[in-house]
């Protein structure tokens, strides 16, 4: 199976949000709302894409916005308010969030 390609975004500034999560073993539901979660943050006004990979437990998710206003936004989304309790509840023993600004990016494209 071939790997996604990775994101591409303007050039800088703009913020990167960065998410690093621990599951727990029994994630039941959890691959359902992630995929509703793909859906919505596509339709997120300042959205620019995102790159994830993930392990059986261990998962790094970077989402990249126009700015850290749009990031906060999508914080508030009612749907992933409800995601985020629930992963709170049932699906992380550990997270964390970082939010940065992109002040310089290059790679091989």
């Amino acid at each position: 199976m071939d790997a996604p390609p990775l994101t591409r975004t303007p050039a800088p500034p703009y913020t990167a949000v960065v998410f690093t999560s621990l599951r727990q073993e029994d994630d039941r539901g959890y691959a359902t709302m992630l995929a509703r979660m793909v859906e919505l943050v596509v339709q997120q006004p300042g959205y620019l894409g995102h790159d994830a990979v993930r392990d059986e437990r261990r998962g790094i998710n970077v989402s990249y916005w126009v700015d850290a206003e749009a990031a906060a936004a999508w914080k508030q989304v009612t749907e992933h308010v409800v995601a985020q309790q629930r992963g709170r509840e049932a699906w992380y023993d550990d997270y964390t969030v970082r939010v940065a600004t992109v002040e310089r990016a290059y790679g091989m494209a």
